[in-house]
């Protein structure tokens, strides 16, 4: 019993230690993808990039100054592109899993964090070649900015809110230990065949949200056509919704809010809604 309870407490502070690093980096995406890329435009402080509107594109995609950081970020999308397809295979999702166990997907998300923080760190900007598009020039210069920043605040608010409706503790791997730990086996396998079918074929369900971040910039620099390119590509090839996902979504949707309505309201019997009650209705 000691050494199980020992086990329990183990996979319980390896669990919290990545979410802790998973929910950073994601943190720093955000700002990464977001806000440097809005934040400087609208404060006016130092540009991302430094315009070179003398030179034309067939000189600055000649220039080594320009391959050289595009060949570095291409080479960390790929990066990024493969851990996250690789670990999203069947046979490897089996082999972690007798490896790492009730850890599995938190080996994965922790991972993709880490392929994230690469990327991030070590992304390099293009800074001697044109923009395809500037928003320098008043008036541009502060409303298109400011306009990029609400698309920007109102995606990942609509991004948060689906992220809650797909069981945000499971997809960080926190809820498949949580479950081990009481004995009630894969939190998976206690859904619903709906909820299995969309989790079986779904990997990115925001698609439409993060590709609007992506793309709706006040300045669009070469380095960030690749990333947009790239990563619009890949989430492109990952969607595959379709109209019994969508109504499965729409249902889940409303039982979240209605469980958030009820939940400072007493239940029938005078108590609190319960968190097995929750659950439930989740399926």
């Amino acid at each position: 019993m000691a050494a199980l309870s020992f086990s329990g407490l183990f996979l319980a502070s390896v669990a919290l230690i990545n979410f802790i690093f998973v929910f950073g980096t994601c943190v720093e995406f955000v700002r990464f993808i977001s806000f440097r890329a809005i934040y400087y435009n609208i404060t006016g402080r130092v540009p991302q990039v430094q315009e070179s509107s003398s030179r034309g594109w067939s000189v600055a995609l000649q220039d080594p100054a320009v391959l050289r950081p595009l060949a570095v970020d291409l080479a960390l999308l790929l990066l990024f592109v493969v851990q996250h397809c690789l670990l999203a295979m069947e046979p490897v999702k089996r082999r972690l899993q007798a490896v790492f166990g009730v850890l599995q997907r938190g080996f994965y998300v922790f991972t993709t964090a880490l392929a994230l923080q690469v990327l991030i760190r070590y992304w390099q900007p293009v800074r001697d070649a044109p923009f395809l598009w500037n928003s320098s020039t008043a008036p541009w210069s502060t409303w298109l900015p400011l306009l990029c920043f609400i698309i920007h605040f109102l995606c990942w608010l609509i991004i948060f809110s689906i992220v809650l409706i797909f069981d945000y503790a499971e997809l960080m791997g926190i809820k498949q230990v949580y479950y081990y730990c009481l004995g009630l086996g894969d939190p998976l396998s206690m859904k619903s065949p709906r909820a299995q079918r969309l989790y079986a074929h779904l990997r990115h369900p925001v698609y439409l949200e993060v590709c609007v971040v992506l793309w709706a910039v006040p300045c669009l620099s070469l380095d960030r056509l690749l990333l947009s390119g790239v990563l619009s590509l890949y989430l492109t090839c990952g969607h595959s919704l379709d109209t019994r996902d969508y109504t499965y979504l729409s249902a889940q949707l409303h039982n979240k809010l209605d469980l958030f309505s009820r939940s400072a309201q007493p239940g029938s019997n005078g108590q609190p809604v319960s968190a097995t009650t929750a659950s439930h209705k989740e399926e």
